[in-house]
């Protein structure tokens, strides 16, 4: 039986939630799959017929060693997406690389040379704004400003950062990630932040639900990720597309190409889209 390997991490080691769903799905298609902790010295990954990083949500805390392990594994078996990919989308500075030809939030650049310049720069062109490193997840070490003097400042991580305008439509609209798995859109989560947030996820109190895929947020979505293809020549096989409504039209807050959560217990016909696409891989027509 053909085997597939799913990265998690220590606190995870059942996976994302509703990991058993996955599970499933790739079990009905003939697949064994397991999920196995990314840094566990006895996991044999050569002898995985392909492994797909799902839940190793402690990669931005030991990002070095999180990289070299993608580059050994993907010398002895097939890594969907791939280290280069990873090591592209680990740094959020990936948005001004692509807004040349993808609608993305407008983002500048923050580093320990230039804060003070720079942030002032910021606040004086959009007045008020939200500053995240350049490496995190989850929403950790985000801050937001609306002075140089901002006492909020002081819970500033460190660098590098970047810098984007507040955008308030998160506050109502809402953010939509939108799948997109072998470059073809298959579904929609929208979310919303809790009262007096701006950040949707969970952890602060938001909430998601499944929704019809839009078409415009489809397309969108499906340019961006032909459009780290186009930069990074990466061939990718998952993508999620997170998306906000700027200046009246939707725009690209963050691509996902490492880790994102399927959502499984919000959506769970996400386990079968995303088995789909692996049983493509390992069976390419």
């Amino acid at each position: 039986m053909t085997t597939v390997l799913l990265a998690t991490f220590d606190l995870m080691p059942e996976g994302e939630p509703g990991g058993e769903l996955l599970l499933a799905a790739l079990a009905e298609r003939g697949i064994e799959a397991r999920w196995v902790r990314w840094d566990d010295p006895d996991v044999a990954w050569a002898e995985a017929d392909l492994v797909a990083v799902r839940s190793t949500w402690d990669y931005h805390r030991r990002l070095a060693a999180f990289l070299a392990w993608a580059e050994r594994v993907e010398a002895v078996t097939p890594l969907l997406n791939g280290a280069e990919a990873f090591a592209w989308n680990a740094d959020k500075a990936y948005l001004t690389e692509i807004a040349d030809v993808v609608p993305t939030v407008p983002t500048a650049l923050l580093d320990d040379t230039d804060l003070a310049g720079g942030l002032a720069r910021a606040l004086e062109r959009w007045g008020r704004v939200v500053i995240k490193p350049r490496t995190g997840a989850g929403g950790v070490g985000v801050v937001v400003a609306e002075s140089v003097d901002d006492g909020r400042l002081e819970g500033l991580v460190a660098g590098p950062w970047i810098v984007q305008p507040v955008v308030e439509s998160v506050r109502t609209t809402g953010e939509s990630s939108v799948y997109v798995l072998d470059r073809a859109p298959v579904a929609q989560v929208d979310k919303v932040a809790a009262a007096g947030e701006l950040r949707v996820h969970e952890l602060y109190g938001g909430s998601s639900r499944p929704v019809a895929l839009d078409p415009g947020r489809a397309r969108v979505a499906a340019d961006a990720v032909r459009a780290v293809e186009a930069r990074t020549g990466a061939e990718l096989a998952y993508a999620r597309v997170d998306l906000m409504a700027w200046q009246d039209q939707w725009v690209v807050s963050e691509l996902e190409l490492i880790e994102p959560g399927l959502y499984l217990d919000v959506d769970p016909a996400n386990a079968g889209r995303f088995a789909e696409m692996v049983r493509a891989r390992l069976n390419p027509a």
